[in-house]
């Protein structure tokens, strides 16, 4: 699926959600919360969605892959700093709602790593770099790729060429 706004991306959707949470999280009046550690997990999570954004409107895919590991690396920021505070005695009671930000986190940088490594083994260098012969050129070789699987599969099962394909 190819997504025309960042806002539409799953990924994007769940880092929104999470600063969300997170800004629910940072209302609450919790008194031995220093303004500073405040402040910095506000930035770190506000950088997870903001960086998705930043890369997906550049036009290249290896800047959209920068931003994109600057993005998983917010999350990880966002997972060490809840971790820290939950290794914080008086923050106990709050166990529960830290471990479902830290999830979130995580779940945020899965979805970063999986769309990094499929961004890096693309043969799209970016919109700023696609013209319409090159977008033809692309098109064309994906249907004659999808028209290749649909004769390999309606080989009989038994078939040297359907077996090399399932092996390979």
């Amino acid at each position: 699926m190819t997504y025309k706004r960042f806002e539409d991306l799953p990924v994007w959707q769940a880092a929104a959600e999470l600063f969300e949470r997170t800004d629910d999280f940072l209302a609450k009046p919790l008194a031995r919360l220093r303004s500073s550690f405040r402040n910095q997990l506000e930035r770190a999570v506000l950088s997870i969605s903001n960086n998705i954004a930043e890369g997906f409107e550049r036009g290249t895919t290896k800047e959209l892959l920068h931003f994109i590991y600057i993005s998983r690396g917010s999350s990880g920021e966002v997972r060490s700093m809840l971790s820290l505070l939950n290794r914080r005695p008086w923050a106990k009671e709050l166990e529960t709602e830290i471990s479902g930000l830290k999830a979130s986190a995580e779940g945020c940088s899965r979805q970063l790593r999986a769309w990094a490594d499929s961004l890096q083994n693309s043969e799209i260098t970016g919109q700023r770099h696609l013209n319409d012969r090159t977008k033809r050129e692309f098109d064309q070789k994906k249907r004659a790729e999808a028209m290749q699987k649909r004769l390999l599969n309606n080989l009989p099962p038994n078939h040297p060429l359907r077996r090399a394909q399932s092996e390979g």
